[in-house]
């Protein structure tokens, strides 16, 4: 079984290797590769990249490839009229697909969970209006995927700020 900062550390590299993909065009099983060998579990120009529990990590990648069609639209209905996700950064579309993927496919972790992970990776690049946004659009698409898990009534979850 893997610890929970293992699952932690793989959803923070496959937000990473989807950005650099999105970035320079390279394919997942590159991106896949390149991880595992060079990045995770290793100290990079003194920054270091926490082992990760990689098949976690490689299902999360492949996953957000396979679906993304699935995926898009999801995140699409959850972001603000006039803000399609194709107009977000691409470090913030990673998160927002990745979380998406995982409310929509993995639900063997509660919904919870999977926000408050992504909320966590955003604010590792970002300060506080991004975070707000990933919650509340990943609270939208769990209400959507998931009904029921997160309750039914309005206010329950953390209101994001950015989104009105």
């Amino acid at each position: 079984m893997a610890k929970p900062a293992e699952r932690s550390a793989a959803r923070l590299a496959a937000v990473q290797a989807l950005y650099q993909m999105d970035v320079s065009g390279k394919g997942v099983m590159d991106a896949m590769a390149e991880f595992e060998a060079f990045w995770i579990g290793r100290e990079v120009e003194g920054v270091e990249f926490k082992q990760a529990e990689n098949s976690f990590f490689r299902a999360l990648l492949a996953g957000v490839v396979e679906q993304q069609r699935a995926i898009d639209p999801l995140v699409d209905r959850a972001l603000s009229a006039g803000w399609p996700l194709t107009r977000v950064e691409a470090v913030l579309r990673a998160i927002l697909r990745a979380g998406a993927y995982e409310l929509a496919f993995l639900k063997d972790v509660p919904a919870k969970v999977v926000i408050s992970e992504y909320v966590d990776v955003a604010h590792g690049f970002y300060g506080e209006d991004e975070p707000g946004l990933v919650n509340g659009v990943l609270d939208a698409i769990a209400r959507e995927v998931r009904p029921g898990e997160l309750g039914d009534r309005p206010g329950r979850s953390r209101p994001s700020r950015t989104r009105g």
